[in-house]
């Protein structure tokens, strides 16, 4: 399936998100999550790699095993970072090969103490040219690409930025999976502007819930994303009790995203983090609407 198609009158798309695990231990870990979260019969699972391109081949070793194991559809991950156009050619191959029906189609974050993205020679510079170059060699992928509904953080405004998405969905994508956020009028507010815009893709809400407020401002602060005051006084209320800070996170994830389902979202994309406890609790608790 690919992931334009997990969308819909009748339809709501659910897709985890993952990332290649280091370890025996850990890789064993995952798959004990995801096998507890496949209980939700997600649409699609999708597999992020390490900056840089560190873990390609471990991502499409994961989303294959993911395939095979539990017969759902599977989105590897893939960035113009430290690349080439053949090198970026031969990864489609052998995703191609390995039965991989999507692909998440990204920039990427420059490589660790580069302060600027910079291509490599004869490599690509924008993700919209990277889902150009996927619609005109290997046209069978579907094609999901990242909204920031807090703007990214090199771009000087959030119009520039829709403008940049724009690009993307003109070159091909079938979909728009947003940045964590907590603030759901931002998503909201930047969904109306995208369709001003023209954009009519699914835009997804990508949801990450906080069960640790120290990792949370940690990646916060990596992507811009902000928590509302009143949630982050919650979570410093907690003091140092990860299980309260973990059962506030719940909660408020659990509120977000019924209020997202209740406006009709076409579906919840969750950053798991390899684990399944918090977004079990939360798919226990919200009601999709179809």
């Amino acid at each position: 399936m690919r992931v334009g198609e997990a969308y819909g009158p009748g339809k709501f798309g659910l897709s985890f998100e993952l990332f290649p695990p280091k370890t025996d231990k850990s890789e064993r870990a995952l798959y004990d999550n995801l096998t507890e979260l496949m209980k939700f019969e997600p649409s699609y699972v999708t597999c992020t790699y390490g900056a840089g391109g560190t873990t390609r081949d471990k991502t499409l070793d994961v989303v294959a095993n993911v395939k095979q194991r539990y017969q759902v559809s599977v989105a590897a991950h893939l960035t113009c970072v430290g690349s080439t156009v053949e090198q970026l050619l031969d990864y489609l191959r052998d995703a191609q090969q390995q039965g991989v029906e999507n692909i998440v189609a990204l920039r990427g974050d420059p490589p660790r103490g580069d302060s600027e993205f910079k291509p490599v020679p004869g490599g690509l510079s924008y993700a919209n040219e990277l889902v150009t170059l996927i619609r005109r060699e290997i046209d069978q992928f579907g094609i999901a690409v990242a909204g920031y509904p807090e703007k990214h953080l090199e771009s000087a405004t959030l119009d520039l930025d829709l403008q940049n998405l724009k690009r993307k969905v003109d070159s091909g994508a079938d979909v728009v999976i947003t940045q964590l956020f907590y603030d759901n009028a931002n998503f909201f507010h930047f969904c109306e502007r995208a369709n001003s815009l023209g954009i009519d893709v699914p835009i997804v809400p990508g949801i990450l819930p906080v069960t640790n407020l120290a990792q949370i401002k940690r990646i916060s602060s990596l992507c811009g994303a902000v928590l509302p005051d009143s949630f982050a006084a919650d979570l410093e209320s907690a003091g140092d009790d990860t299980d309260a800070q973990f059962e506030i996170g719940v909660a408020y994830a659990q509120q977000q995203v019924q209020e997202l389902i209740d406006a009709g979202v076409p579906g919840v994309h969750f950053y798991v983090l390899n684990k399944s406890k918090a977004t079990a609790r939360i798919l226990r608790t919200v009601v999709p609407t179809v």
